[in-house]
């Protein structure tokens, strides 16, 4: 228990010192009611063509797959970023299991849950996506493309990632982030809604 208690002492010392300095580091400008919310399925039932009900589908979930919530741990490079997309600090590197590398493992400092007084998120499956999940920078048609190609989202099958988006806990962390981050919209039951829906539907990608 003490050495817990000192390991998570240096977490928050270590968070403090190396955060970014300034109101934007850690205080995110409020999102408006449109960004935070997330319509269901049924929002688009009118749409009689399936593959334009379809995209349309996709284009409502890919407000979280846009997220920051989301991008960061999907950087376009083998650094992460965080808050609202700014560069992890410390520095830190993917490493050849995402996890980190030598002596600047994640685990290091995320742990199981989030750390609020030291703005420390954690989560015990906390880790980044592969590398050839990376969607910083990318369009929404072009992550589209990505979450559809089992080369590049980790030799999944569509139902596999239907099921990833609506159970697994890290993905979960996005809608209970801690401390003052912004939390992706809507919840992650809906968002696992959209994306079954938009299998169901021939899960069409938007053109851009």
């Amino acid at each position: 228990m003490r050495t817990w208690a000192i390991e998570v002492g240096v977490v928050a010392i270590v968070s403090a010192v190396l955060a970014p300095q300034g109101t934007g580091a850690q205080t995110p400008a409020q999102p408006s009611a449109t960004r935070r919310a997330l319509r269901s399925p049924a929002a688009f039932g009118n749409i009689q063509d399936p593959a334009t009900r379809s995209v349309a589908l996709f284009v409502e979930a890919g407000k979280v797959l846009q997220h920051p919530r989301c991008l960061n741990c999907h950087p376009a490079s083998d650094r992460p970023s965080q808050g609202t997309g700014y560069p992890h600090q410390p520095p830190v590197q993917r490493g050849a299991d995402g996890l980190g590398v030598t002596a600047m493992r994640c685990a290091t400092c995320h742990q199981t849950a989030n750390f609020d007084p030291g703005h420390v998120p954690g989560n015990p499956k906390w880790s980044l996506a592969p590398a050839s999940m990376a969607w910083q920078g990318r369009s929404l048609a072009a992550i589209c493309a990505q979450l559809k190609d089992p080369r590049r989202n980790g030799g999944h099958t569509l139902a596999e990632i239907v099921e990833h988006a609506t159970r697994d806990p890290l993905v979960g962390w996005a809608w209970k982030p801690g401390a003052d981050r912004e939390p992706a919209p809507g919840t992650q039951a809906r968002f696992g809604a959209l994306i079954k829906a938009w299998v169901a539907s021939g899960a069409v990608c938007p053109a851009r």
